[in-house]
């Protein structure tokens, strides 16, 4: 199976995508299911690090209707789809419903925690990455336990992230999405519009992977719906 993981690996970095570690379901979970129906065994996430998947996804649009709801959803389908369809498995993606419970895997995956934003902290990519999908199989994967990352949130004594926002929609109390979305639709909102969430790019770690302003101006669209 290593080289088949390493085949399905250099399919999806066509893409820009990269495979985000994977684990096997023990017999006591409720597994999802796989191709055929029957439970899945093991699961591979798929994401990217940094704005890797942005020059494919734009050749992509550029070939769609100029009205498509959910673009990169639906790109990200396609892409992992072909993929999973390639190598036996299911594709499923954190959008689909009902909801499977993605932070989670990525966190038994990869070791990782949240920060503060809820978005989990990569010791290499800091907040700069994404999962866009999981690969099912019905089969056993054998694959290297996660050891529990670095957490840099945890040495991280100022946290800028919390500090940045001018309606404070982090806290300790959680996401104010009111706010936050009142905020960015409106006159005040247009660093926000227009090069991303102040208090994601105030984190100092994973700079090198930091989204293009064009990248997070068009996830800042999405999330306010403009």
């Amino acid at each position: 199976m290593r080289g088949r993981v390493e085949d399905l690996a250099a399919a999806l970095s066509a893409n820009g995508l990269i495979l985000r570690g994977g684990f096997t379901f023990a017999d006591c979970e409720e597994a999802p299911h796989g191709p055929s129906g029957a439970p899945a065994k093991s699961v591979l996430l798929v994401g990217q690090a940094g704005a890797a998947p942005w020059a494919h996804f734009l050749r992509w649009r550029e070939q769609q209707p100029q009205v498509i709801a959910n673009p990169l959803d639906s790109w990200s389908r396609q892409v992992i789809g072909d993929v999973a369809e390639t190598f036996g498995g299911r594709a499923v993606s954190p959008s689909d419903k009902p909801y499977l419970p993605f932070q989670q895997w990525a966190m038994r995956a990869e070791g990782l925690k949240p920060s503060p934003l809820g978005i989990l902290m990569h010791p290499q990519y800091g907040l700069w990455h994404a999962y866009r999908g999981a690969l099912l199989f019905e089969e056993a994967i054998a694959l290297q336990e996660a050891s529990e990352a670095i957490h840099l949130c945890d040495a991280c004594a100022d946290k800028p992230c919390l500090k940045s926002c001018p309606v404070e929609a982090y806290s300790a109390d959680g996401f104010a999405h009111r706010a936050c979305l009142a905020h960015v639709r409106g006159a005040d909102g247009a660093a926000c519009r227009t090069g991303g969430c102040l208090d994601r790019n105030a984190c100092p770690y994973g700079a090198d992977y930091r989204y293009p302003p064009e990248v997070q101006a068009f996830h800042m669209a999405a999330f306010a719906g403009l």
